[in-house]
């Protein structure tokens, strides 16, 4: 009778503190991810990695990029974060890379960086001086004639003849010819202003590269996840600097990792 009665307390115990767990996990926001583009892309190149991640129940904010300079871009991006109630990973497409790894010194709700074929620059870096150190980029040999704005500032865009090899050489080329029409131009001045204090050096980072990557060598990602002390960094073999649109899923997957963690 005595046991009986035990087993009947325990299973009460058991029955309440499931129930505690579940009331804690429902008061818990799950963390939302904040897609970041980068240079002559925009935010639908992230649309394959937005139909995995929402399948597996997460909250996804693709963010406009303005592309006009790295404070003024990263100060939109946190400013984003800032709205979302609960932890937040930041995802960062090349140039994207920059911002996010400022964005996040001002969002306090960030929990994590993920660079996807992107830029993680050290305090007085930029774009430009890290494609100096690590040769073999051929981004500059695709550029089409500046469109010099009112200010005098400089948009750059790809050639679109040049786009699809230099880009994206491993979507079909009717895609990449579609991206190319469509691309956002980026401020040449913003690839080579120099960065603030990264948030990598106090935040956990993943990154995730094509070995074909034309506009970043894959030496330079490479050397950039090992100084950040990445949790991982996954080489995509035969991949292209537009890893997020030929291998969603992995990308998609390592994304979600690191969600994971930060939860």
């Amino acid at each position: 009778m005595q046991n009986a009665i035990a087993s009947l307390a325990l299973a009460g115990i058991i029955g309440l503190s499931g129930a505690i767990l579940q009331a804690r996990a429902a008061s818990t926001p799950r963390t939302t991810i904040v897609l970041v583009h980068g240079a002559f892309a925009g935010s639908s190149s992230w649309n394959r990695v937005i139909t995995e991640l929402e399948a597996d129940g997460y909250s996804v904010v693709a963010a406009a990029n303005p592309l006009r300079g790295v404070k003024v871009d990263a100060d939109y991006v946190s400013r984003i974060a800032e709205t979302i109630s609960g932890p937040v990973i930041l995802v960062g497409h090349s140039y994207g890379g920059e911002v996010i790894t400022i964005a996040a010194e001002r969002a306090t709700n960030v929990k994590g960086l993920v660079f996807v074929a992107g830029v993680a620059p050290d305090i007085g870096e930029s774009a430009a001086s890290l494609g100096d150190r690590f040769p073999g980029g051929t981004l500059g040999q695709a550029l089409a004639a500046p469109v010099t704005q009112a200010d005098g500032g400089r948009d750059l865009y790809i050639d679109q003849s040049k786009y699809w090899s230099q880009f994206a050489a491993d979507v079909p080329e009717t895609e990449a010819m579609q991206m190319a029409a469509t691309q956002r131009p980026i401020l040449q001045s913003a690839l080579a202003e120099p960065s603030g204090s990264p948030a990598w050096r106090q935040l956990p980072s993943w990154f995730i590269y094509g070995e074909l990557d034309k506009n970043i060598p894959a030496t330079m990602h490479a050397f950039m996840a090992k100084r950040a002390g990445a949790r991982e960094a996954i080489e995509v073999k035969g991949a292209s600097h537009v890893v997020m649109i030929s291998h969603p899923h992995d990308v998609a997957a390592l994304i979600e990792r690191a969600a994971v963690s930060g939860e």
